[in-house]
């Protein structure tokens, strides 16, 4: 059996100045958690919060539908010479079928050349050129506007170089409806937040805090919903939603 050496004055020393550190750590550590832990039963006893919702249903009053002519011809001047033909031809289609030429706005004839390249280097040589142009229509008949954009195939059929890339509607009374809904989602949200309390035996007090939610315009029973906000412009008929998370009081 062998003897353990007596420990020198600097070794108690040290040994002592240990104990102490972790005696003073395991204070420091426990009264910390205590504080913590105090504070969050306060906060969760001082109040709630809750998140109320609103939804409603509208429907667009603002179209807009770009619609691009492009196409490519072996000179400049043939290029943009059908670019005009087709232009005239969306053009008519549209006036014929009862937009205002009013409603309609001409973009520039834009142009570029298309160049020959040979193991990724270029030749020199043009092959063709393409042009482009935009006719965007803007229009407060959305019904009209639909029809029109589901009969563009008769134009396509006769040989025009129209890409469709389909109409976008708007709602111009968003600005109004915000104000309801939120209103109507901060009921909601009350409602929630008393029904919550009740089951455990407190009231609904004043409102401590608010923060109001993007709003999402989707399509008709639509999930999406996006952190920024969603705006659905393909479709006429729309949901229009609100949130809101509010803090309110508790009361026992």
């Amino acid at each position: 059996m062998t003897t353990q050496a007596p420990m020198t004055s600097i070794e108690r020393r040290r040994s002592i100045l240990y104990i102490a550190i972790a005696l003073i750590l395991a204070i420091a550590v426990g009264g910390g958690l205590v504080k913590v832990g105090a504070g969050f039963a306060a906060r969760s006893a001082n109040g709630i919060t809750v998140t109320g919702s609103a939804k409603t249903s509208a429907t667009a009053d603002n179209a807009v539908w770009t619609l691009n002519v492009s196409l490519t011809r072996p000179t400049v001047s043939e290029a943009v010479t059908k670019v005009g033909n087709d232009v005239a031809a969306v053009s008519k289609y549209l006036t014929d079928g009862g937009v205002p030429a009013s409603a309609l706005t001409l973009g520039s004839v834009s142009t570029y050349a298309n160049e020959e390249y040979a193991n990724g280097n270029n030749t020199g040589k043009i092959l063709n050129y393409r042009a482009s142009r935009d006719v965007v229509v803007r229009s407060k008949d959305v019904d009209l506007i639909a029809k029109l954009a589901q009969g563009i195939g008769t134009i396509l059929q006769a040989g025009v170089a129209v890409n469709n890339y389909g109409p976008q509607y708007y709602l111009s009374t968003l600005p109004a409806l915000r104000p309801q809904l939120l209103e109507e989602a901060m009921k909601d949200a009350k409602i929630r937040a008393q029904a919550i309390t009740k089951a455990v035996g407190g009231k609904v007090g004043a409102v401590q805090a608010v923060r109001s939610g993007v709003f999402q315009v989707t399509t008709p029973d639509s999930t999406m919903t996006q952190d920024t906000g969603a705006y659905d412009t393909s479709s006429i008929e729309k949901t229009v939603t609100s949130t809101v998370s509010v803090t309110f009081d508790v009361k026992k």
